[in-house]
């Protein structure tokens, strides 16, 4: 067998290992690029205007920050094809020409000093992900011919565009342009969009973050190119070379990581009927990043004081929205935070006071009102099988207060009294109704300690039940996306009545100056309901506030159970809550809560002074309220006794007849169809139905006082007057 039919055979056999080989390690470049376009479409989940929620970027891809090739700048795409690729338009992957030109200029100078991959190539090296080698350039020729065949050119740069990889682990021209300028590709300068170009083909060598220097030099010979090519004019080429490169300080990506996780796990049918599509969640980006940094920034204050964990929730309470979902922490990847990857929102925490609207709520049901007096008293009850002490805050006790004075101050005893009255069953009942379903345990459990919040909820839980109380005493459904979902219709759990009784109490700052001041944080300038909330051992501080329109719900404390050092929901969050409202209401109108058409407000005399004199207080009032000790004012003046003065000293006449000698009652005034039942010594003497009574008198020392009833319900008790007769 001659030497040639030998080689010619060992040729063949090569070519067909060869060929095996090639065929063998080709991949399937199309499926690949199809899988990573469908990933993106299906991981795509945004805010309500269509920002990024969840920004990854130690993963392969860029999911989140893309654009179709119609939207990116007409400049940016002339300049990349010339730097990368001048016969992309022209060739079918593969473009040999350079492929020679680059081989020989290799040669002559006795190593790489050029390459000469296409666009098309260097996407199949991005999907494909193989080291650099000779067989591995070889693979890239056949695959980026395969992949033109299937994929249309402008699809193809479109992907390279977005995904081609930067520095820090960006992908795509869009996260190389906000690293760098912080700006959209649409607003770079022609300077910016070249400097980028540049940086693919060295993103490490010439990072812009290390020196502008060395880009800046690059610069100018591209520019040149760019001008003799006609992509720029001579007047842009001089201002591209002539000017600094200037560097913007790059913002952290909205956080919104424990959201989408939220979504993920609980919401997977709805993300699944939205796949292939963009996911427009209901989370305001603006909001979102505003509420994290006064979050991280209030926690940073309060670190010394034991403080490292802390979330916010905003509601839009009149749709069911959610706003903002916010974990304090700034990066979930570097914070050595105890609990940092703990979702806060949905942690489940003692509430503290914060469950106390809802059980004066119940009894208003049940038949009180705001004027219902309560004994604010030191008081002792089981516990397990112990006793246990109720006390205020203050370790004060206050004695006789309303329920608007009970609940505006957060007070201990009268809360236990409350569920005392309303039954502990029947209040862990409306919790339920309320949404709160992590409250597993019977009645008998939790005890009276449920007022005071021995049981544990979340913070979504809270804002929600809180959103019912705001949105006229209805619960709704909370809403995550704006492009999809079916929701039920709300359920009335109160009145709009005793809603609106509940909001007008929580947002009194007089009510609530006994135990927090005449200048408290949470008094703000817009009507706003405010509770606060405060855990055994300051474990854990609460507050939720809403107004027309808002539910803003904050918690601090430490997820690892650690206590806090003395903080409360007024001194720890109530700062963070207010600063949110203070951003929510800057284009909103100055509106007050709403107001339920069956009340009525009228001035009610609440206690008395040393002096007798009342103290007087607004209230809402249903018309068939039993008012109770509480006197309500007239309209007009106080009505008084004008006769007899207090103190007046009188004598009887011997020369007179006892029945003939008499002295006449008076009051300031008496409307029309009144009855006024006088009261002389606690005992009742006369009705009559105008303002004035013949008393006969009787010697000894006197108090005279007037009960004035409409129909059969008292609306008026004057103060009692003394008086002498002789």
């Amino acid at each position: 067998m001659s030497i040639y039919f030998k080689l010619k055979w060992l040729c063949l056999v090569a070519f067909i290992v060869f060929a095996l080989k090639t065929y063998h390690d080709v991949q399937p470049v199309e499926e690949l690029y199809r899988a990573v376009i469908q990933d993106a479409q299906n991981l795509r989940i945004t805010d309500r205007h269509g920002q990024a929620l969840f920004v990854d970027f130690h993963q392969r891809w860029n999911h989140h920050d893309q654009q179709p090739l119609h939207k990116i700048p007409n400049f940016l795409q002339q300049s990349l094809i010339f730097s990368e690729d001048k016969n992309f338009f022209s060739h079918h992957g593969v473009d040999w020409q350079a492929k020679v030109s680059a081989l020989w200029q290799n040669i002559k100078a006795r190593h790489v000093v050029r390459g000469a991959s296409t666009i098309t190539e260097q996407v199949v090296h991005l999907l494909t992900a193989r080291p650099r080698t000779i067989w591995s350039k070889w693979l890239e020729v056949i695959e980026a011919t395969l992949l033109e065949r299937k994929v249309s050119k402008n699809h193809i740069l479109e992907f390279y565009i977005n995904q081609v990889p930067f520095a820090s682990n960006r992908h795509g021209m869009i996260q190389a342009a906000r690293y760098y300028f912080d700006r959209d590709l649409s607003t770079l300068t022609k300077q910016e969009i070249l400097a980028l170009i540049l940086l693919i083909k060295a993103p490490s060598s010439y990072d812009l973050k290390k020196s502008v220097t060395r880009m800046e030099q690059k610069l100018q010979p591209f520019a040149q190119k760019l001008g003799t090519a006609g992509i720029l004019s001579p007047s842009e080429q001089e201002q591209i070379t002539t000017h600094s490169l200037t560097l913007e300080k790059t913002k952290t990506p909205i956080n919104a990581t424990h959201f989408v996780r939220y979504l993920q796990k609980y919401h997977q049918t709805d993300l699944h009927l939205q796949r292939n599509q963009t996911i427009r969640t209901t989370l305001d980006a603006p909001l979102q990043d505003y509420a994290q940094r006064v979050l991280d920034q209030r926690l940073r204050f309060l670190k010394p004081r034991q403080v490292n964990n802390g979330s916010v929730l905003v509601l839009d309470h009149t749709s069911g929205e959610v706003l903002a979902w916010v974990v304090g922490g700034a990066s979930l990847a570097k914070d050595q935070t105890p609990g940092a990857m703990i979702d806060a929102v949905t942690a489940l925490r003692q509430p503290g006071s914060a469950l106390k609207p809802f059980v004066y709520a119940l009894a208003l049901i049940k038949g009180w009102n705001s004027t219902t007096m309560i004994d604010d008293a030191p008081l002792s009850g089981p516990v397990g099988c112990g006793m246990h002490k109720f006390k205020n805050y203050s370790n004060i006790h206050y004695g006789p207060v309303t329920v608007r004075e009970a609940l505006a101050n957060s007070l201990n005893v009268p809360a236990v009294k409350a569920i005392q009255y309303v039954g502990v069953d029947c209040f862990l009942d409306l919790l339920k109704k309320l949404g709160f379903t992590k409250l597993q345990r019977g009645a008998d459990i939790y005890e009276e300690g449920l007022a005071l919040g021995n049981g544990e909820v979340s913070l979504l839980e809270l804002a929600r039940a809180y959103a019912t109380l705001a949105d006229k005493g209805a619960t709704q459904e909370l809403k995550f996306f704006l492009n999809y979902g079916q929701h039920h219709p709300p359920v009335q759990v109160f009145s709009h009545a005793v809603a609106s009784i509940i909001g007008d109490i929580l947002s009194d700052p007089w009510a609530r100056r006994l135990e927090f001041g005449n200048a408290s944080v949470m008094n703000l300038p817009i009507q706003t309901a405010v509770k606060t909330g405060t855990s055994s051992d300051y474990r854990d501080a609460w507050i939720v506030g809403y107004n027309h329109k808002y539910v803003v719900a904050t918690w601090m404390g430490n997820l690892d159970n650690t206590p806090m050092d003395g903080i409360t929901g007024s001194i720890g969050p109530a700062l963070t809550l207010r600063s949110i409202f203070a951003f929510l209401n800057r284009s909103e109108d100055s509106s007050g809560l709403p107001l339920s058409p069956d009340l009525i407000q009228r001035d009610v005399c609440i206690k008395r002074t040393q002096m007798g004199e009342c103290i007087w207080h607004s209230e809402l009032l249903l018309p068939d309220d039993i008012i109770g000790d509480a006197l309500i004012k007239r309209e007009g003046e106080e009505v008084k006794i004008l006769k007899p003065t207090p103190g007046l000293k009188m004598a009887i006449d011997p020369r007179v007849p006892d029945e003939k000698q008499k002295f006449e009652f008076k009051l300031t005034s008496l409307s029309d169809g009144d009855r006024v039942e006088w009261i002389v010594d606690e005992n009742f003497v006369a009705t009559t139905y105008q303002a004035t009574y013949l008393w006969p008198l009787i010697i000894g020392k006197h108090r005279v006082k007037a009960c004035i009833y409409k129909g059969d319900q008292i609306i008026y008790q004057t103060p009692e007057v003394g008086f002498l007769v002789k």
